[in-house]
């Protein structure tokens, strides 16, 4: 028995992709959002972590998720649906250690095999997602610096995107500079819009 913990932040998205992965019954599926991903984790000890790129908390989640992940063992691997025009949030997945894209637009024929293969230790990237991850090595922003202006786009405050990252004032505000440098922007605004207008959010 494979257990996936799906987690979305769209109750009828998760309700829909929970029904579709628990018709197969050699998976267990477990659902929950952003705030209950440590209790479930802790609870189920799934082998396979399963979340939405496109989800407002998508930077929060990621970041949760490395932090119960048994890279060591094995255990709790990293799968993401995705979308190929938005290489920033590949480059966050991949960072994070994703080891399953699949794309969301795509079919859902085959999604409880991707689930065993990449529990069983194996990848998974669909086609359609191949060249939005080749266009992930060329994003000049870290990891941390899209997932900081990533929660900035959303309106979040120095203090709130600091408490959600486990991070600083100042090192978000550091982030947040080296940002705007290299986009070659004018201010943080600037820097969100450069980075939605190339992909990178």
């Amino acid at each position: 028995m494979t257990t996936v913990l799906l987690v979305h932040e769209i109750s009828l998205w998760r309700a829909s992709l929970a029904c579709l992965l628990s018709a197969d019954r050699e998976l267990l599926v477990e659902v929950t959002d952003k705030g209950g991903v440590r209790e479930a984790a802790e609870e189920w000890s799934p082998d396979i972590f399963l979340t939405d790129l496109d989800c407002p908390d998508s930077v929060e989640v990621l970041a949760e998720v490395e932090s119960l992940r048994c890279p060591d063992s094995g255990d709790g691997a990293l799968v993401v649906l995705a979308r190929g025009d938005r290489p920033g949030a590949l480059r966050r997945a991949f960072d994070a250690g994703a080891r399953g894209y699949i794309d969301k637009f795509g079919t859902a024929k085959g999604l409880p095999e991707i689930m065993r293969k990449v529990a069983g230790g194996g990848r998974h990237i669909d086609e359609s997602l191949a060249f939005g991850l080749l266009q992930a090595a060329d994003v000049p922003l870290s990891r941390r610096e899209l997932g900081v202006l990533a929660l900035a786009a959303e309106g979040e405050s120095v203090s709130s995107i600091a408490d959600a990252l486990h991070l600083t004032n100042g090192t978000v505000r550091n982030y947040l500079a080296a940002a705007i440098r290299k986009t070659g922007a004018r201010n943080r605004l600037d820097a969100i819009r450069l980075s939605k207008q190339f992909g990178w959010l």
